[in-house]
């Protein structure tokens, strides 16, 4: 399945990403561009979204504004099939609280999510979970 994913200027979801492309395996990944302007891509396919969570635990700025705005366009919605989610466990019961958000308002599942940089076990499950769906 097609993966959507942002990531900032720290690449930690970016670098998750290569990670799950390693030993051959090809994931079909678009990241969504950072800069404030960039028009949002339209997707014409079925994809899971990847995002981290930002806002230190704030729930109004826990969503990347560039994944609100791609979100926002009906279309990408429509094709939204479970969110993947990244957060730092420093922020308790807000860990991958944008995944879990995302979810929630539109309907799909929340599939998994890893912290930071994710471990081997979390490449793996989530390569997979990726190759089968």
């Amino acid at each position: 399945m097609k993966l959507v994913y942002f990531s900032a200027a720290s690449e930690n979801t970016h670098r998750f990403v290569l990670k799950l492309q390693t030993n051959g395996t090809r994931v079909d990944a678009i990241r969504l561009p950072m800069g404030r302007n960039a028009p949002a891509p339209l997707i014409t396919d079925p994809y899971i979204l990847l995002v981290p969570t930002y806002g230190c635990g704030n729930p109004r700025t826990a969503v990347p504004r560039p994944v609100a705005r791609f979100l926002n366009i009906e279309a990408n919605r429509a094709l939204l099939r479970g969110v993947i989610s990244s957060g730092n466990t420093n922020f308790g019961s807000s860990y991958c609280m944008a995944g879990r958000m995302i979810a929630d308002k539109c309907a799909v599942p929340h599939l998994d999510s890893f912290e930071l940089l994710g471990t081997q076990e979390d490449v793996s499950r989530i390569r997979e979970r990726l190759l089968t769906a």
